[in-house]
């Protein structure tokens, strides 16, 4: 079977599977690598304190060989060096005596005269001159004798052989030298990275948690770009199917109420009327989902021109004029001067989105009436039309959606009034591709104004 098959037959629990890998492989691999550092670090630092331990056991060897022959010196000389240095735990200097060894000097006086075989000590026995054995924390067999109190920590033990006067083997140097201060700091140290670890491994799993959640969220945002195009496609085939059967329609039905295709009742006339408006609605909404897939789908040609706005916005006003007269509104062009700057537009992008914000103010205002004003901006450049009505107004909540699609405000006097929900949010796209700027003022109750933006052609 493809793998890239199965994997989507089985996304889910690919899914599943690859959070599970991820959430537990990495921060093992963390974990590992941090471990393994800090045992190496360790490592290290034991071989350092091993090759220290044994410089300081020749430090002291030399020290005390000239005065082999006289013990006294020699413990003269062990209780002066564990006084002045703390790392100094115990010092034994041991002569050899059958199979063993005997104290004739110790930081300890009761353990002098006692005698030791300790595995350790004839292993040391058997170095070179100057030259030794250094372990950590090592246990005397038979008598514990080298056993400490629990906390005074781990420790190193040296043991060398020293050579008389003569030049042959006389005693055993045995030194025990604490790593306390070294492990309390290597443990301090130790103990930071293992909770800086699972601090990080913490941070790592629930980013992993995210970005497996966000790897789903990835493929449904897919999904929904594939149903999205899709439905794209779908409304732009319904139009352009539903333009031709409804143009159609309006078009016999004009034929009949002008009475071109014979004389009918006036019940008959009525209801043709009825489908003539009907036909005018779905008409409109036709056009407004073409416009949409085209926006959407980048096909929206526009054809940037240098045009008079005052002579394009006077020949609308003369063709709503019939509109506003029905509803008794006022609808005055009121230009800031009589010659207007030209702008760069589409010529039929700009009269449609001045038809339909004109229309919807005519269409929102019951008394009173709409003004179309104009105000240059020489510090941007451009020229404002603005459109002001003493209509019905709008709620901020409302403002805020309102280039939204299909969103329509809803409350009682809006619901007699028809519309798409789409002509605010074409009018917006079609601004914007004209590099333009609308912005919407309104107050419920008292009325709306809207602010158009367009470039002044230079030169």
């Amino acid at each position: 079977m493809d793998i890239r098959k199965f994997l989507l037959k089985n996304r889910m629990a690919a899914q599943i599977a690859y959070g599970i890998v991820l959430i537990v492989l990495i921060p093992l691999l963390i974990t590992f690598n941090t471990v393994f550092i800090i045992n190496k670090y360790n490592q290290s630092l034991d071989i350092t304190l091993q090759r220290q331990a044994l410089s300081i056991g020749r430090t002291i060897s030399t020290l005390m060989e000239n005065d082999l022959p006289w013990a006294e010196f020699v413990q003269i000389k062990i209780d002066t060096l564990l006084k002045n240095n703390i790392t100094l735990q115990a010092i034994d200097v041991l002569a050899p005596e059958g199979d063993g060894f005997k104290i004739i000097a110790a930081s300890d006086n009761e353990r002098i005269g006692k005698k030791s075989d300790y595995y350790f000590y004839k292993l040391a026995w058997m170095q070179p001159n100057n030259d030794g054995l250094a372990t950590d924390s090592p246990d005397e067999d038979g008598g514990g004798q080298f056993q400490t109190e629990p906390d005074s920590g781990r420790y190193w033990m040296v043991a060398m052989p020293m050579n008389g006067n003569d030049g042959k083997k006389a005693a055993l140097l045995s030194v025990k030298i604490s790593s306390k201060i070294v492990d309390d700091l290597t443990n301090y140290n130790r103990n930071i990275s293992i909770y800086i670890l699972i601090g990080t491994v913490m941070i790592v799993i629930m980013f992993l948690l995210v970005a497996v959640r966000l790897w789903d969220y990835a493929l449904l945002y897919k999904k929904i770009k594939e149903v999205d195009k899709m439905k794209d496609e779908f409304i732009s085939i319904a139009s352009h199917e539903l333009r031709t059967p409804v143009t159609g329609i309006r078009g016999f039905a004009s034929m009949i109420i002008d009475g071109t295709m014979g004389k009918v009742s006036d019940k008959v006339l009525a209801s043709v009327k009825m489908i003539h408006q009907a036909s005018e609605r779905l008409g409109t909404l036709v056009e407004d989902l073409l416009n949409v897939s085209r926006i959407e789908q980048n096909r929206m040609t526009i054809a940037l021109e240098s045009i008079d706005a005052g002579h394009v916005i006077n020949e609308i006003i003369s063709e709503l004029k019939v509109q506003a007269d029905a509803k008794k509104l006022y609808l005055e062009f009121k230009p800031n001067t009589l010659t207007l700057p030209i702008i760069t537009v589409d010529p039929a992008r700009f009269k449609e989105i001045m038809i339909n914000l004109i229309g919807n103010a005519i269409k929102y205002t019951e008394n009173g009436g709409v003004e179309i004003l104009t105000r240059e901006k020489i510090k941007s450049n451009t020229l404002e039309i603005i459109i002001k009505d003493t209509g019905i107004g709008m709620a901020s909540t409302d403002r805020e959606r309102l280039f939204e699609k299909f969103y329509r405000i809803q409350n009682d006097k809006t619901k007699n009034i028809s519309g798409t929900g789409l002509g605010l949010w074409i009018t917006k796209r079609l601004v914007e591709l004209m590099n333009g700027k609308i912005i919407i003022d309104s107050m419920e109750g008292v009325g709306t104004q809207i602010t158009l933006s367009f470039s002044i052609t230079k030169g």
